[in-house]
């Protein structure tokens, strides 16, 4: 076991006084990567008995770059609409996965800045759960990878989430 002394006597580490998240956020975007973030902040939220808020951010950026055209009210409509269907199955495996309070959210703007700063300010999150980019190479380098953003500016932990694919497990022998 691994003490600090300090003048007055021992204090344990912060390990070991297992330090627990109040709210943990888990951005999604329906990726594959989407449903592995999902289960392991579950799991996470679970393992603290905490609030899981799952968000979803429509990019304004994006929208704005459709050939200099606004957008319609049926439209904006149809996006949240598509992003609550998402979330609300994301929701439900978070459930399935034993997480309790699990809320569901919709945001507009830029993603970077939502999840880095706007979003965990609002909400009190002390713990960013993402997924490993999707983008290649060739894409992180013009539009730059929201992961990337997040690590670098937020104000809270930051835990990047890999596919159980890129997990390479030990054989078991009988």
């Amino acid at each position: 076991m691994c003490f600090l002394r300090i003048t007055k006597g021992w204090y344990r580490t912060m390990a070991e006084d297992k330090i627990a998240y109040k709210n943990i956020l888990a951005p999604v975007d329906g990726s594959k990567i989407s449903t592995v973030l999902v289960e392991k902040a579950a799991a996470v939220a679970v393992r603290n008995n905490t609030t899981l808020d799952l968000l979803y951010v429509i990019d304004t950026n994006s929208l704005s770059g459709l050939a200099g055209m606004s957008i319609s009210g049926d439209v904006v409509y149809q996006l949240v609409q598509d992003a609550e269907e998402k979330l609300a199955k994301y929701q439900e495996l978070a459930h399935n996965e034993g997480a309790k309070d699990v809320n569901i959210h919709v945001r507009f703007g830029s993603p970077k800045t939502v999840i880095a700063r706007d979003f965990p300010a609002d909400h009190g999150n002390e713990l960013i759960m993402l997924g490993k980019s999707g983008l290649n190479t060739l894409e992180r380098l013009l539009v730059g990878s929201v992961a990337t953003f997040v690590v670098q500016n937020a104000k809270s932990d930051v835990l990047i989430a890999v596919s159980y694919t890129h997990l390479t497990l030990p054989t078991i022998c009988s």
